[in-house]
């Protein structure tokens, strides 16, 4: 790292990212991980691409989830986060669509997230990690149909 990046990579962390100071004069705010953790899963999902997030079991958990009247999905499913006083840092796992290049889709992923967690929050995202953990195939929409009964 040059002299230069490492100077502005500290002035950067001395600042609280976006556009209004998270401390101030009048009193400190602090924003929770599930908040963080929401609006990352929200801004993942608005990219054209993502079929949906979270790993195998956690997709199937959500399943059995929505099937219970009242009960909604976890907008933090497949989001892990970890926040400070001035940065957060985010975890993302995603089930993309087939055909879809996935270093494009990363890189959508990655700054629609950045600019709602910074816009929203005022915090500085230092690093997003995305691991895509399966590919959504089109035929796997047909599996979701309820299977006829093998025995009445």
């Amino acid at each position: 790292m040059t002299t230069a990046t490492k100077q502005s990579t500290e002035d950067k962390a001395g600042q609280a990212g976006g556009t209004g100071a998270l401390v101030t004069e009048h009193g400190t705010t602090t924003v929770a991980d599930t908040v963080v953790q929401k609006i990352a899963g929200l801004a993942a999902r608005e990219v054209a691409g993502v079929h949906a997030l979270g790993g195998g079991a956690a997709r199937a958990f959500n399943a059995l989830r929505e099937r219970i009247p009242g009960a909604t999905a976890s907008a933090g499913q497949g989001v892990s986060v970890e926040v400070g006083e001035k940065q957060a840092a985010v975890d993302l796992q995603l089930l993309v669509e087939y055909g879809v290049s996935i270093a494009d889709l990363a890189r959508s992923v990655r700054r629609n997230v950045i600019t709602a967690i910074e816009r929203m929050t005022g915090l500085e995202v230092v690093e997003v990690n995305i691991n895509v953990t399966d590919i959504h195939l089109p035929e796997d929409d047909s599996d979701e149909q309820p299977q006829p009964a093998r025995v009445q």
